[in-house]
């Protein structure tokens, strides 16, 4: 437990550090805490305060920055948040009205890299495997075939075929008009366990380009299934704790690209009521050690299926990046409820 004095100061000097990223001396607190007190009392404070492990002495330095303790407690007891301007609530909003549900997930990802400044971060909801609405092969030049797949969310997805030979108009017509007709309103699991038993009954001339159009179609499907969309993964280059430390910075990288690890933290605020915040080591992640990860799970027709977040430094304003997921995770909940029922 800690006196008013004692909180006080180191509120002063969390909020200083944030905003300077400089350690923070005795003299410095005693003008900006607004307290009467001499600078041998502030210097007594920060003992008490460092002993607790709320605070550190950088060797370089004879000021003071908070520990990952320290923040916590600052988040905990001590931060007073303020919530966004109708203004920036009503930009957040013009952005997530889109129909499309993965477009939306994109956009709130970039959302929360854009204001926040730092690495935005959203968790796709599990999806029910999609149903396929249309098939269509579209010629682009001798040997070269666009397959477009269209499904029953909307989604499309593009893939490039080169089959061994070429195929005239007709014939592309013909394989899009048999696909359309026997297999529209199936699961693509459904099309390509059916396609394999009849291709071998197909015109020989059809047989490789069903074939291609199989496994295109799988790698579309599987690829569209992302468990979550990072943004603004290059601002934290200008962030300066990582800039100087490319080692960590490299780590952070090869986080974003393992993904296992991080769905595991991201699964755990997705099941989290309201905003949560992880400080440093809290995640359990060695190369977060010095980042914090602010999560808030967001809804469809009130059921939690996902979550928002951001990543950044220890050394984040905390006041201005938790009303930001909060607000996206809500407006998020609002778009997708919506266009699930439209």
């Amino acid at each position: 437990m800690l006196d008013e004095r004692a909180r006080r100061l180191l509120k002063t000097l969390i909020e200083r550090y944030i905003a300077d990223g400089l350690p923070v001396g005795s003299r410095a607190l005693s003008r900006f805490s607004g307290l009467d007190l001499s600078a041998a009392t502030v210097r007594n404070v920060m003992a008490d305060l460092e002993d607790n492990g709320l605070i550190a002495s950088p060797h370089t330095s004879a000021g003071r920055v908070p520990t990952s303790r320290g923040y916590r407690f600052f988040v905990d007891s001590l931060l007073t948040v303020e919530p966004l301007e109708k203004e920036k609530i009503d930009a957040i909003e013009g952005q997530l009205l889109l129909s499309q549900p993965r477009q939306l997930i994109s956009n709130a990802s970039l959302l929360l890299s854009g204001l926040s400044r730092f690495a935005g971060i959203v968790m796709t909801p599990r999806r029910r495997v999609p149903k396929i609405r249309q098939i269509e092969f579209v010629s682009l030049s001798e040997k070269r075939i666009l397959l477009i797949l269209v499904t029953s969310d909307g989604d499309v997805q593009n893939r490039l075929l080169f089959p061994g030979r070429s195929y005239t108009p007709s014939e592309l017509v013909t394989a899009t008009n048999y696909l359309n007709q026997h297999f529209i309103g199936g699961d693509f699991e459904h099309i390509r366990s059916r396609v394999q038993e009849e291709v071998q009954r197909l015109r020989g001339d059809l047989q490789s380009l069903m074939a291609a159009a199989l496994a295109a179609g799988d790698e579309a499907m599987k690829g569209s299934d992302e468990r979550y969309i990072i943004s603004g993964e290059r601002n934290l280059l200008e962030v300066e704790e990582f800039s100087s430390n490319m080692k960590r910075l490299r780590e952070l990288f090869d986080l974003f690209e393992q993904r296992t690890s991080l769905m595991q933290l991201l699964d755990l605020s997705h099941r989290a009521d309201g905003v949560q915040i992880f400080i440093g080591g809290e995640s359990g992640l060695a190369p977060l050690d010095e980042c914090s990860v602010v999560t808030a799970p967001y809804e469809v027709d009130g059921q939690v299926v996902g979550s928002v977040g951001v990543i950044g430094p220890t050394r984040m304003a905390y006041e201005r990046v938790i009303p930001i997921v909060d607000i996206t995770a809500k407006l998020l909940s609002s778009a997708l409820s919506y266009q699930a029922n439209s």
